[in-house]
């Protein structure tokens, strides 16, 4: 099937606006809590959702290929849900380039700059029973052929 990037289904935060400032306290500077995350618009058929967090700005190559730093991969979520609470233990929790599992936020090298840090949600046209600690890549890969549609949040941090 496919997928593509959607105008029409929206992903905002509570917490920060689109292209703003991620607060401190969502950050390994602070509380280190993920942020509440709401989306609309799904496209019909939608009965699944996959929620990723990922800094392309970080510098960081694999020896397989990927780029940049996972902060999160969050799966299993079903077509009825509608966002997550901040800090959530919910659902099904992929492991981040941390090397731990769950959410673990913006912290980049001192005086590298700012970074964009991209929250996406994925909606799927299946409801997947995935195992738990999958990486960003094995999740894309396993999500791909039922991906309807996705789309960003972004937000921007800079320590110091």
């Amino acid at each position: 099937m496919g997928f593509a990037f959607s105008n029409d289904m929206q992903l905002t935060s509570s917490a920060f606006d689109h292209d703003g400032a991620i607060p401190a306290r969502f950050t390994g500077e602070g509380e280190d809590v993920s942020p509440q995350l709401s989306w609309s618009n799904a496209p019909e058929g939608t009965k699944g959702y996959a929620v990723i967090c990922h800094d392309p700005d970080a510098p960081l190559i694999s020896a397989n290929g990927t780029y940049g730093f996972v902060h999160w991969t969050l799966y299993n979520i079903p077509g009825s849900a509608t966002g997550l609470e901040e800090g959530t233990s919910d659902f099904t929790q992929g492991k981040n380039n941390f090397g731990k599992t769950g959410y673990n936020g913006p912290m980049p090298p001192e005086g590298h700059g700012q970074h964009k840090y991209y929250f996406w949600v994925l909606a799927l046209d299946t409801e997947l029973d995935l195992p738990a600690n999958l990486s960003l890549w094995e999740l894309l890969a396993k999500v791909e052929p039922h991906c309807l549609a996705m789309n960003r949040l972004i937000g921007t941090y800079q320590r110091g």
